[in-house]
């Protein structure tokens, strides 16, 4: 019988499996909801460094313990560990945790990107300022980020079992990227492909994360060789159809259900948003059924189960 695990990296390998397409959300929020616990991102981590170890082997188990359950719950084909506190052995002991308890039954990541994101606030203009006035500098900070990640990657290799890496840098608003496709080509792509082929070297998977219109920038985004793309944001534009037709055949799709349907639109919205991502990735060469960012603080569980719904009774996929 075919694991989750086995069915994700089997659509990321753009070799899909028959049976119920893979599932996942990069965060999962609304854990009170639906278990009546608190989400690993949002405890208070300020009191981690006096923890005695015996006090952090007790919240190590518990985060690992709701990991699980989200999975379970909801049939996740892959578990995304995400770093809480400063210290790398609270990540390393919460990913070994889920893996001695699940096996292999779960595919295992973690988020690492190195490369620019959106600045936030005004930062947006002294970035713009630096590219013209000191871009050897900008250079510089971006080889000491892909070499401060790649060293992650490598003590997460070393100590943990993980399959692979989610890039969260988000490069794109609604309108397009926040630099040209020229400036994107300068500044982020070549250490994109460099990062990407650093995680695959080490037997990593990688999934690009961004939201936004990635349009002016797709073909870069490809060309930088991650095994998938996240999230297909339908506010900006985009439409899985459409980037099948460009890309199906050389990376996998993850996403384009609707966030902002599954927070704010009617039910027949929410549920047509689901069956066209469903229906269109079916047609790719790989496809995960997920969110087009992920089910946040504040959106309702139920609007999230509908669209969950949808797929445990549509998302099957035929045998070829």
């Amino acid at each position: 019988m075919t694991t989750p695990r086995e069915a994700f990296l089997s659509a990321l390998d753009r070799r899909p499996l028959p049976g119920l397409v893979p599932h996942f959300e990069i965060i999962f929020s609304p854990t009170m909801e639906a278990f009546g616990r608190v989400h690993p991102l949002h405890r208070n981590y300020a009191q981690w460094d006096q923890m005695k170890p015996g006090e952090r082997r007790l919240h190590i188990r518990d985060m690992a313990d709701l990991y699980i359950q989200i999975a379970e719950k909801f049939q996740h084909s892959a578990i995304l560990v995400i770093q809480v506190s400063s210290d790398e052995s609270e990540l390393f002991g919460v990913i070994n945790e889920i893996r001695n308890r699940v096996g292999d039954r779960y595919c295992l990541l973690c988020t690492g990107d190195a490369t620019f994101a959106i600045p936030d606030g005004d930062g947006i203009v002294e970035f713009s300022y630096r590219m013209a006035d000191e871009p050897e500098k900008l250079h510089a900070e971006a080889e000491e980020k892909l070499r401060f990640f790649t060293r992650r990657a490598e003590r997460l290799h070393k100590s943990t079992s993980i399959d692979g890496m989610v890039l969260c840098s988000d490069y794109c608003f609604n309108t397009g990227p926040f630099l040209s496709p020229l400036q994107f080509s300068e500044f982020i792509a070549p250490y994109l492909a460099r990062q990407v082929q650093a995680f695959r070297d080490m037997g990593y998977y990688v999934i690009k994360h961004t939201d936004g219109n990635i349009l002016p920038i797709l073909d870069q985004l490809v060309q930088a060789r991650p095994h998938a793309i996240h999230s297909l944001d339908p506010q900006a534009g985009i439409d899985i159809a459409d980037i099948i037709r460009r890309a199906g055949s050389q990376v996998c799709l993850c996403g384009n259900v609707d966030c902002g349907l599954m927070d704010t639109g009617t039910v027949a919205q929410v549920e047509e948003s689901a069956r066209y991502a469903l229906r269109s990735g079916m047609m790719a060469d790989g496809y995960i059924f997920s969110s087009s960012n992920c089910i946040y603080t504040g959106l309702p569980l139920e609007r999230y189960e509908l669209a969950w719904r949808i797929w445990q009774e549509e998302g099957v996929r035929p045998a070829r």
